[in-house]
C-alpha cells in the first residue's frame, strides 16, 4: 500500500497545485475534409459545434479546409454535412488549450434513387468506417488508447478489449484473434508491412513486454479481426493497420509526458512560416528503474530492463508534385536477468540460469501521393525495415557458469508498395495495387545439447523476396448495399510457391438501424522466416528441410448484424468460420504443430516439417456499445469459440489458445469540476477462460524422478482469468497549456490468476506461478 500512498499523493499533490482561478479558455478547432475514395478536397462543407449558444461552425474552402475559433475546451459534438454526400457526427471531439484540434475527415459520396435521403448515425468505435472493409472491422484512435483502464498507452492492450480479442498475459502485450496464434496477425504502418514494433520482441513473433508504438503520434488506425478485403495479406488473423497523424504546419506545440512506457519528448510544427511542410517527432526512455525504487513490481524481479525509442513524420505538400512524406520508427532495448532470491515476481528468469537479452527494431520510409485528376490518384511508398536480437543463457547451476545459448541473428527488408485509386463514379471504385519485398536474414544460434557439444539451430546469410497484387473493387448499387469484391496474390521466391487468393463482401442496410454484413475469402501466410533455415544434422553437416514449405492456408466466412437501440447505442453480433489447412507439421507422427507457436521469446526450431495439418476456428461474438456522449460510455463484450487443430498424428486437439470465452466490461464518465478542469474515472473487467496446458504425469515424474507429461496435449486449463481495473484520470487546461494526471490502478482486486506450473519430482512439489498482481501506474503529460 505505500506505492500506493506514494502515488496518489504525486496524483492530488500535482492536481492541487494548479487548481488556481482563472477565465475559461477556447481553442483553434481545424482540419481537412476530403471525398473518402477520390481523396479529393471537398469545397462548402458545413461543420458546426452541436450546443453552443451562439452556433460556433464554418465551412470549407477551395483546399477542403475549414477553422472554428474559439471553440469551447473539452469534449464536442461535431456534426459535418454537405449536398451528396452523407452526414457525419462526431461525438468525442476532445479540444484543449495546450495543442490546436486539427482533423482529417473523409466523406462518403451519397447514392440517391428518386427522392430519396439517407441519414446516418454517429459513428463508434466497432463500426467499419472506411475503406473497403465489410465485416469485422474496428476503427481507434489516440483517445481510445488513452482511455481504457488497464491499456497503458499501448494499443495491442487496448484493442484486446474488442470482440473476439485476448490478452496472452499480463507480461506481455501479444493479442490472440478467434483462436489463432498471435503470429497470424500483420502489423502495417504508413501502408507498409512492418516487423514486431515491440520492445524486446523475438524474431517471427507479433508482441512483446512494452510497445514500441507512442500514441501522441498516432491518427486514427484500423483493427480488422477476420474476411479482410484484398489489399491486405500475409496474415491469417488479423491486421492492424496504423498511421501517423501529420504535425501541426501552422503552430509549433510541444509534449512531455511520464509514465509506465517511459519519459517522452515530442514535438511539432511547421519547418518555416512560410511553408506548409510539417515535422512531427516524439523520444522516449525507459524510466523503469526508478519505479522499482519506489517499490513497483512489473514482472522482472530485481532485474531492470532498458529501452528507448524515437517515432517522427515528415510532410511535405506541392503545389503541382503531389504530397511526399518521411516517416520512422526505431528502437533499442535491453536486460540481464539473473536468479532472484528476493522473492521478486519475475516472469522471464530462471533460478539457474543467467540470460542477457537486447533487441533492436526499426523502420524507415519515404511515401508519395499524387493526384491524377478529381478522381484517381496514386500512393507509393518505399521503406526499409528490420529487427536483430542477441541473447546469451548461461547456467549457473552448482555455481558453475556454462554456456547453454548464443543467439546473434537480424532480419532485413526492403518494401515496395504501390496502389492507384480510380474513383469509376459515385457507386463504383477500383484499387489497383503491388508489393514488392526483399527479405533479408542473417541467423546464428546454438545451443549445448550435450556435454561439450553446441548444436548449430539455424546458421544462415542470405536474401529472397515475396511478390505480391491486389485489386479490389466496390459498388454500391444504392446506399442500402455495399459489394467489395478482390483478389490477392503472392510468390514466395525462395521455393517458387504462390498463393491465389479470391475476397467478397457485402454491406446491407434494408434501414437506418439495421445493417447485415457478410464476409468470406482465403488467405495464407508465410512461416516465420526462421523456421525455414533450421538446421538437422546429417552425416554430411547439416541440412535445412524446412525450405520447401508452403504457405499456411485459410478459409474465412463471417456473418454480422448490427442495429441501434437507441439513439447512441448500438447492438453488434457475429458469427465466424475459419478453416485453416496445409499447415506445417512434422513427418513423423506427433502431436507438433505451427499453430500453437507465437507467444514466447523463441522462435521455433523444429525441422522434418510438411504442409499436412489442418486446424479450425469458430464461434460468435456480442458487443453492446455506448457512444461518449452526455459525459459518459460503456462498452460490453463477449466471445465464445473454439480453436482446434491435428498434428501429423491426426488427432484433433485444442490449440494452445483455446480459451473458449472472452468478456469484457468497459465505462468510463467524466465530470467538469471547474471552468478548466475535467475529472474521469474508467472502469473494466475482464473474464476468460484459463490458459491451456499439458497435465503432468504425476506417478511417473515421481517414481523415475524426472518430468513427464501426459498424450492429453492442451487437454487441461488453469483456472479461468479474472481482472478487474479502476482509472481516474484528471486534466486541466491553463492559458496555452494542458495537464493530465492519470493513476491506473490494475487488478484492483489483487486475483492471482495462474501464470504457469513447475513440477518438482524430487522435492515433490507442484509450485504455481501468478500472473500480475495488484498493480498501480501513473502518467502525467503536458501539451503547450
Amino acid at each position: 500500500m505505500k506505492k500506493v500512498l506514494f502515488l496518489s499523493i504525486i496524483f492530488i499533490v500535482g492536481i492541487l497545485a494548479n487548481l488556481k482561478a482563472q477565465d475559461e479558455e477556447t481553442q483553434m478547432l481545424r482540419g481537412k475534409i476530403v471525398d473518402s475514395q477520390s481523396k479529393t478536397p471537398l469545397i462548402g462543407v458545413n461543420v458546426i459545434i452541436v450546443g453552443t449558444e451562439p452556433l460556433k461552425g464554418g465551412s470549407t474552402d477551395n483546399e477542403g479546409i475549414f477553422r472554428i475559433k474559439n471553440t469551447p475546451l473539452g469534449r464536442n459534438l461535431i456534426k459535418i454535412s454537405s449536398v451528396g454526400y452523407k452526414e457525419i457526427t462526431l461525438s468525442n471531439i476532445v479540444v484543449t488549450a495546450g495543442k490546436q484540434t486539427v482533423l482529417d475527415i473523409e466523406m462518403e459520396e451519397q447514392i440517391t434513387l428518386g427522392n430519396e435521403i439517407v441519414v446516418t448515425a454517429a459513428r463508434s468505435k466497432t463500426s467499419i468506417e472506411k475503406g473497403m472493409v465489410s465485416v469485422s472491422g474496428k476503427t481507434f484512435d489516440i483517445e481510445d488508447t488513452r482511455r481504457f483502464s488497464g491499456s497503458r498507452n499501448d494499443p495491442s492492450r487496448m484493442v484486446a478489449n474488442f470482440a473476439g480479442v485476448v490478452g496472452n498475459s499480463d507480461a506481455r502485450n501479444d493479442i490472440i484473434i478467434r483462436g489463432n496464434a498471435p503470429t497470424g496477425l500483420l502489423w502495417r504502418f504508413e501502408g507498409i508491412d512492418i516487423p514486431n514494433p515491440s520492445h524486446f520482441g523475438a524474431l517471427g513473433a507479433t508482441g512483446g513486454p512494452v510497445t514500441m508504438l507512442n500514441n501522441n503520434l498516432l491518427a486514427r488506425s484500423s483493427f480488422l479481426t477476420g474476411a479482410f478485403p484484398a489489399n491486405y495479406g500475409n496474415a491469417i488473423a488479423g491486421v492492424f493497420d496504423l498511421q501517423l497523424r501529420t504535425g501541426n504546419n501552422e503552430k509549433r506545440e510541444y509534449t512531455g509526458q511520464v509514465g509506465f512506457n517511459g519519459v517522452e519528448l515530442g514535438a511539432e510544427g511547421a519547418f518555416s512560416k512560410t511553408s506548409k511542410a510539417s515535422y512531427l517527432v516524439n523520444y522516449r526512455y525507459s524510466m523503469l528503474g526508478l519505479l522499482q525504487k519506489i517499490g513497483l513490481n512489473f514482472g522482472t524481479g530485481t532485474n531492470t530492463p532498458k529501452y528507448q525509442d524515437l517515432s517522427f513524420k515528415l510532410d511535405f505538400p506541392t503545389e503541382k508534385a503531389g504530397r511526399f512524406t518521411v516517416f520512422g520508427m526505431g528502437g533499442t532495448s535491453g536486460i540481464i536477468n539473473k536468479p532472484d532470491s528476493s522473492g521478486t515476481k519475475d516472469f522471464y528468469s530462471n533460478s539457474s540460469e543467467n540470460t542477457t537479452y537486447d533487441t533492436q527494431m526499426g523502420v524507415l520510409g519515404l511515401g508519395h501521393t499524387y493526384y491524377l485528376n478529381n478522381f484517381s490518384f496514386l500512393k507509393t511508398t518505399v521503406a526499409i525495415s528490420g529487427n536483430a536480437v542477441q541473447s546469451a543463457t548461461d547456467s549457473v547451476a552448482n555455481k558453475l557458469l556454462i554456456a547453454k545459448y548464443r543467439s546473434n541473428s537480424s532480419q532485413d527488408k526492403i518494401s515496395f508498395h504501390t496502389a492507384l485509386t480510380n474513383k469509376l463514379n459515385a457507386s463504383q471504385t477500383l484499387v489497383i495495387g503491388v508489393m514488392a519485398d526483399r527479405l533479408g536474414v542473417n541467423y546464428s544460434d546454438s545451443a549445448l545439447v550435450s556435454k561439450n557439444y553446441f548444436k548449430k539451430l539455424r546458421e544462415f546469410e542470405g536474401s529472397t523476396y515475396l511478390l505480391r497484387a491486389y485489386g479490389n473493387w466496390q459498388w454500391k448499387v444504392m446506399d442500402k448495399l455495399v459489394i467489395n469484391t478482390g483478389a490477392y496474390i503472392q510468390h514466395f521466391g525462395l521455393n517458387k510457391t504462390t498463393s491465389f487468393e479470391p475476397r467478397l463482401g457485402l454491406r446491407f442496410s434494408p434501414s437506418q438501424n439495421h445493417t447485415f454484413s457478410f464476409g468470406i475469402g482465403r488467405h495464407s501466410q508465410l512461416q516465420d522466416l526462421a523456421i525455414y533455415f533450421n538446421n538437422l544434422k546429417n552425416d554430411n553437416g547439416y541440412a535445412r528441410p524446412n525450405e520447401n514449405l508452403g504457405f499456411t492456408m485459410s478459409n474465412q466466412a463471417v456473418f454480422g448484424y448490427e442495429t441501434f437501440v437507441s439513439k447512441n447505442t448500438k447492438l453488434k453480433a457475429e458469427a465466424y468460420y475459419q478453416a485453416l489447412s496445409d499447415v506445417p507439421v512434422q513427418t513423423q507422427s506427433s502431436a507438433y504443430s505451427v499453430l500453437n507457436e507465437g507467444a514466447n521469446f523463441e522462435s521455433p526450431t523444429v525441422t522434418n516439417l510438411v504442409n499436412k495439418g489442418s486446424g479450425k476456428n469458430y464461434g460468435v461474438e456480442l458487443t453492446i456499445e455506448r457512444n461518449f456522449i452526455n459525459n459518459y460510455y460503456f462498452l460490453g463484450t463477449l466471445s465464445l469459440y473454439e480453436s482446434t487443430y491435428k498434428g501429423s498424428d491426426g488427432v484433433e486437439r485444442n490449440t494452445a489458445f483455446n480459451g473458449n470465452y472472452v468478456g469484457n466490461i468497459l465505462a468510463g464518465r467524466e465530470f467538469k469540476v471547474s471552468k478548466r478542469g475535467t475529472f474521469a474515472i474508467d472502469f473494466k473487467v475482464t473474464a476468460t477462460g484459463g490458459k491451456r496446458y499439458t497435465p503432468f504425469d504425476i506417478e511417473k515424474s515421481l517414481k523415475e524422478k524426472k518430468v513427464y507429461y501426459t498424450d492429453d496435449i492442451n487437454g487441461a486449463k488453469m483456472k479461468d482469468y479474472m481482472r478487474a481495473d479502476l482509472k481516474i484520470l484528471f486534466r486541466l487546461n491553463r492559458k496555452k497549456v494542458m495537464e493530465e494526471w492519470f493513476l491506473d490502478l490494475q487488478n484492483i482486486t489483487g486475483r492471482a490468476n495462474i501464470y504457469s506450473q513447475k513440477l518438482d519430482p524430487v522435492a515433490k512439489t507442484l509450485v504455481y506461478s501468478t500472473q500480475q498482481g495488484f498493480y498501480p501506474t501513473f502518467n502525467y503529460r503536458i501539451q503547450f
